[in-house]
């Protein structure tokens, strides 16, 4: 057979697939009415099981796999339509319809804010990005933002997410799961690092630098050259207060332009960061979730089990609704062998149907997941 004519077969049975895909979807619609009027699960497993060991049996040894694989998304497809058809919102899906309407048009310009530092960290920088007139009350650590945020002391909390160059902040990833709280905007805040030390220091008699460890991350390659002595602070801001009350000639930090200015510190090089396109993501947070318009990305979170094929069932579930992954961050659970924490950003307007079906369909499948908010970033 020469390739023209297995093309023009291969045609052929494209138009009997087609034909064939729309009866079993109409089928799976009389199924997901019946469902929805006799308050049945539109997830059935066992069903599917014996689909799956009936159809891969037929396939034979040589295409059983890829059988298996095309059936799953057969599933994928069927159930986000009969859910589509069945419509029926659960309590997240309700929520964000209601916090919507209720939610004012406008962010606050003026609110209490949790940063994590001291002033003249980037927290406080990305901080007076968010907000007009913020009031910031300083803490220790993220996690201190975090209790700040539930206890209510304030209404709002800025944590770093992800930097462009040194990665994810994997603290803050293990805090949403710790702590109940909704992201209600996030900005992408360009980073500049600099040398910072006492007045009257030299660049070519520095022997250690002080700063936070994602800064000595970003900065690697220019500290690394230089063969300095590292030491890690609980910020960058932090580690200029140390440098300015050394005393000491021989140490630097890196940190912002606005910490030299702060701490009377001279800056002895600039933008020594190995990445000129140095981003840091930090997203705000609050203890009810607050939905304002023109709200595109969604994040959440969603526990799997630690087995073949469960990253890849969950990912078609985006597919099957068209929805836009624009991050995929994993975490171990402490303490389990079984199962793995998901993060995912999903790039959709807060109206869009594909995002409330998906939201829909985690609820009504007894997914172990965790909505962390639509917003705006910028």
């Amino acid at each position: 057979m020469d390739l023209q004519t297995a093309r023009n077969e291969i045609s052929a049975i494209d138009e009997q697939l087609v034909s064939l895909f729309q009866k079993r979807m109409a089928l799976s619609k009389e199924v997901a009415i019946y469902k929805r009027d006799n308050s049945l699960p539109i997830y059935d497993p066992a069903r599917e099981r014996d689909i799956l060991n009936r159809v891969t049996e037929l396939a034979g040894e040589e295409l059983a796999d890829y059988t298996g694989v095309l059936y799953q998304t057969v599933f994928d497809i069927s159930r986000s339509y009969q859910h589509t058809v069945t419509n029926r919102p659960g309590k997240i899906s309700a929520m964000i319809e209601k916090i919507t309407a209720e939610t004012p048009q406008l962010r606050p310009s003026r609110a209490v804010v949790a940063c994590q530092g001291v002033e003249g960290a980037y927290s406080q920088h990305a901080c007076d990005r968010m907000f007009q007139y913020p009031s910031i009350l300083y803490f220790a650590s993220f996690k201190d933002v975090c209790k700040a945020v539930d206890s209510g002391l304030c209404r709002y909390g800025v944590l770093p997410l992800e930097n462009s160059t040194a990665g994810s902040v994997n603290e803050v990833y293990d805090l949403m799961r710790s702590y109940n709280f909704y992201i209600t905007h996030s900005l992408k805040l360009h980073i500049e690092h600099r040398l910072l030390a006492p007045r009257g220091a030299v660049l070519s008699v520095i022997r250690e630098v002080y700063s936070h460890e994602q800064a000595i991350r970003q900065c690697a390659s220019y500290i690394e050259k230089a063969g300095w002595k590292i030491h890690i602070c609980k910020n960058t801001a932090e580690a200029a207060k140390l440098v300015a009350a050394s005393g000491r000639t021989d140490v630097a930090a890196i940190g912002s332009g606005d910490c030299a200015a702060l701490y009377d510190l001279e800056v002895l090089a600039d933008d020594i960061q190995n990445n000129q396109n140095n981003y840091t993501r930090f997203i705000c947070i609050s203890k009810t979730p607050e939905i304002y318009p023109g709200a595109k990305k969604t994040s959440i979170l969603l526990t799997l089990a630690h087995k073949p094929g469960a990253l890849y069932h969950a990912i078609a579930r985006f597919a099957s609704l068209g929805l836009n992954l624009t991050k995929l961050e994993s975490r171990p659970i402490p303490g389990s062998d079984f199962e793995f924490l998901f993060y995912f950003d999903i790039e959709a307007p807060v109206y869009a149907p594909a995002l409330r079906a998906l939201i829909a369909r985690l609820e009504r499948n007894g997914e172990t997941f965790t909505y962390l908010g639509t917003y705006t970033e910028e």
